[in-house]
């Protein structure tokens, strides 16, 4: 039982690298055309990139219903990263929850500034931290942002934390 929450929490962890490569060289990549509506105001709840968790998500289950112990444990941690990706990122983020909490921890903070950064950049190229549960220093991505050729959006706290 232990070896089995060893892989859960592992897999929980790893998935955080994997959704920052497939982030930054996938959906920022030849996966643009559908990770583009997450850069992009739109109306109701859902968006074309929902199709990546919705394949996330049947990886998961596929994994805990057709594998052996030990996929089971990989499929569950793959899928817990899916949902704390649906109530943070959404909730908290992009505030897509009836409740919107404005986040005071320095952890959530840091994440939540991080990501309007990386929206800041309105291309797919030359954005910044494609993380999830990782979040580069303020200092880090506002240099990188003023060493990227692409403009940022003029409308407020997008364009440069302090």
């Amino acid at each position: 039982m232990i070896a089995h929450l060893l892989i859960f929490f592992c897999t929980l962890v790893a998935m955080e690298g994997v959704g920052t490569l497939a982030h930054k060289y996938i959906m920022h990549g030849p996966g643009w055309w559908l990770h583009r509506s997450h850069h992009e105001a739109h109306l109701g709840a859902l968006e074309a990139n929902d199709l990546y968790l919705l394949a996330l998500a049947l990886a998961a289950i596929g994994l805990m219903v057709m594998g052996d112990a030990v996929a089971q444990c990989i499929g569950a941690g793959a899928a817990a990263y899916g949902l704390i990706y649906v109530v943070f990122h959404d909730g908290l983020v992009h505030r897509h929850w009836p409740v919107r909490p404005s986040p005071r921890h320095p952890y959530l903070l840091r994440l939540y500034q991080a990501h309007l950064m990386h929206h800041a950049i309105k291309d797919r190229r030359n954005s910044v931290s494609f993380g999830f549960l990782y979040a580069p220093s303020q200092a880090t991505l506002n240099a990188h942002v003023q060493a990227s050729d692409e403009p940022t959006s003029a409308s407020g706290p997008h364009t440069q934390l302090d």
